[in-house]
């Protein structure tokens, strides 16, 4: 179940649906991953939040712009990998990920996703019988979905690719569905990484640098809430007009903060490069661009 908060939300995705297929992530894990059937369509990718393992992963179909009952499910390995085998599905799918647990950014402690919190990511376009790999489910991709389920007529493909480049814009990330975020706990990391790649990594940690300073002790809490506030296209920390309640928060729900999604994020980014948890070395520089665009925002997202 939802929170309350987001089910008016997000209710086509409080649905129970059956997960009728199970499998193994994989991808330089101890375990390999289970091939699909030959001839039978695939897809494989990570779950990240800080990587985040042991969570349920399902495909739903997405029907007239809404989302439809789930076709497979899996579970993520221990680097968060997943693959799923789709067999002969057609069109777009909804990837929706639950459960599991993440090293955060910003405290180095293990933490366990909420009950109700989830992750998503859409997939536009499949074709019958095909592989695709390298999705990412991030709380970008679930900002997208959200802010695709909320355009007029739904998760379109129109929609879906709007929204992903929308994200991406603000967030100054080519390909929220492909790019690999860097992990800026992971030593040195920044020297292999594309600009973009920093920009995803930095911007999920900045996320949970900004639960903690916020008073969330469990940082996926933080989700919820982006996920909200991107749906109507608008990170002013308010949807349909109405301010967004955080849950999860030390002393009780509290209004958030409408420059939550903008200079509220370029602070804790800040904060968070300069951190003793930030062993990736990417410094203030590397980060100042994004860092500016965010704490110049007027928070929408073209």
């Amino acid at each position: 179940m939802f929170p309350a908060r987001w089910i008016g939300l997000s209710a086509t995705l409080s649905l129970v649906v059956p997960l009728v297929l199970s499998g193994c992530g994989g991808g330089g894990s101890d375990a390999d991953m289970t091939p699909a059937p030959t001839g039978q369509g695939a897809i494989s990718g990570s779950v990240v939040k800080g990587p985040v393992s042991g969570a349920t992963v399902s495909a739903h179909r997405i029907d007239n712009g809404a989302v439809g009952p789930a076709i497979a499910s899996a579970t993520t390995d221990a680097h968060g990998d997943f693959m799923l085998s789709v067999g002969n599905h057609a069109g777009h799918l909804l990837l929706q990920m639950t459960g599991g647990t993440y090293t955060d950014e910003a405290t180095g402690a293990a933490m366990s996703m909420r009950a109700g919190d989830v992750m998503t990511a859409i997939i536009a376009d499949m074709q019958a019988g095909s592989t695709v790999s390298g999705i990412q489910v991030t709380p970008l991709t679930s900002m997208a979905q959200a802010m695709a389920q909320h355009m007029p007529g739904g998760m379109t493909g129109a929609n879906i690719h709007a929204a992903h480049a929308a994200v991406g814009a603000h967030f100054m990330v080519d390909d929220v569905l492909h790019t690999r975020p860097m992990n800026p706990l992971v030593a040195r990391s920044g020297s292999t990484a594309t600009q973009h790649m920093m920009n995803y990594g930095m911007t999920l940690a900045a996320m949970s640098q900004y639960a903690k300073e916020t008073g969330m002790p469990m940082s996926s809490a933080i989700v919820a809430s982006m996920m909200e506030d991107a749906a109507d296209g608008w990170m002013n920390g308010a949807t349909a007009g109405a301010p967004i309640v955080m849950g999860g928060m030390m002393g009780g729900d509290h209004a958030m903060d409408s420059s939550a999604g903008t200079s509220g994020l370029a602070g804790a980014m800040q904060h968070y490069v300069d951190s003793s948890l930030n062993h990736s070395g990417v410094t203030a520089s590397h980060m100042s661009e994004l860092m500016h665009k965010l704490s110049t925002s007027d928070g929408h997202m073209h």
